[in-house]
């Protein structure tokens, strides 16, 4: 008589995402899991830790040796806010993915970490959901995401814009602006300081530089900044990821000067235009809050929003973690914010916005 089968048990390994050997091994397991996203990746990881000093760990579930379940983790920690697990570290993607695997023991191993490292709370941004799970909410309709396909060649990029903002961006193109591209020390001073510009505008503090830095290096040719310059001043820029065939503009924004001169609707054309010719088919506009401002102005643009799903864990007995940087609790901050002068929001903000996550 034939013994039952028993499945193979996932075995659990905690990693460092620098060390070379794992991160291959991660690569490998994301360029064949069609839920990877840029936030997935080693290299994002490792550019939030360098750049935040904010800790980079992660979950690995093998069977037989092979990994089958990735949770990208990051420890965030902020006097401010508290501390907690996110999945990932300033990113709009990540979560727990899977292959042929239950990854319930990688949520009961992430609520354990949590616990070892004083972390009342765990966020996964997208990726596998705990439905269902003891102590998770899961939630679908506070943001959505935005891609839609690149048009064949540039007259057709520009007609695929709905007429009111292709308006919008023919007077952009009418303007005496220069577009450049590149991830030299002249191209992020410029997009830094367009940035925390604009950063400082909307009410919220500015990321430290040394995080676009750190994505910058570590991502190469995955990763570029885009910026338009008024004379010699920039006046609108942007830094985007590149992911299997999808730019995705990540952190962008412009000056005062920048609706004067339509920089922002120039900078998001001349980007769809280079990310066609260096190879990419899709944009991704990445994520908005709904209803929000930014959602409608990517609605705009054409682009159909999508909802994203989110959860978070709270250990049992503590208050929900809220760092929404739109949240009405933050309204009165938000507005003292805005009227700070730019060099002291730049010199203070970096030392809030590390600890948002």
């Amino acid at each position: 008589m034939n013994a039952p089968f028993r499945p193979e048990a996932l075995s659990l390994r905690l990693i460092d995402p620098a060390d070379a050997g794992e991160a291959a091994r991660i690569e490998a397991f994301l360029a064949d899991h069609p839920g990877a996203t840029p936030f997935h990746r080693p290299a994002w990881l490792c550019a939030v830790a360098e750049g935040t000093r904010n800790r980079a760990l992660g979950l690995v579930g093998e069977l037989g040796g092979a990994v089958s379940a990735w949770l990208p983790l990051n420890e965030i920690h902020s006097p401010i806010f508290g501390r907690m697990l996110a999945s990932s570290g300033f990113a709009v993607g990540g979560g727990l993915l899977t292959a042929g695997c239950d990854g319930d023991a990688l949520l009961a191993e992430a609520e354990r970490q949590a616990g070892l490292r004083s972390c009342p709370s765990i966020e996964l941004r997208g990726g596998d959901l705990p439905t269902g799970r003891a102590g998770w909410t899961i939630k679908t309709e506070s943001h959505c995401g935005f891609v839609r396909p690149l048009a064949a060649h540039d007259e057709a990029e520009l007609l695929a814009i709905p007429r009111k903002q292709r308006a919008e961006v023919r007077k952009g193109l009418e303007k005496d602006l220069r577009v450049v591209i590149g991830s030299s020390e002249a191209d992020r001073r410029a997009h830094y300081a367009v940035y925390a510009e604009s950063v400082r505008n909307l009410g919220t503090p500015v990321f430290p530089r040394s995080l676009f830095d750190a994505v910058l290096d570590r991502f190469g040719d995955d990763a570029d900044i885009l910026t338009v310059y008024e004379g010699e001043s920039p006046v609108a820029s942007v830094l985007s990821l590149y992911h299997r065939g999808a730019v995705m503009p990540y952190w962008g924004g412009g000056t005062w000067d920048a609706r004067r001169l339509r920089a922002n609707d120039r900078m998001y054309y001349e980007l769809m235009l280079h990310a066609r010719r260096r190879g990419c088919t899709a944009f991704d506009f990445g994520r908005s809050k709904t209803n929000s401002g930014a959602y409608h102005f990517k609605r705009n643009w054409g682009f159909e929003p999508e909802p994203l799903a989110y959860a978070s864990w709270t250990a049992p007995g503590q208050p929900v973690r809220d760092a929404d940087p739109t949240s009405a609790k933050h309204a009165l901050q938000i507005a003292v914010w805005q009227r700070l002068p730019l060099a002291i929001a730049n010199r203070i903000g970096p030392l809030i916005a590390k600890g948002l996550g």
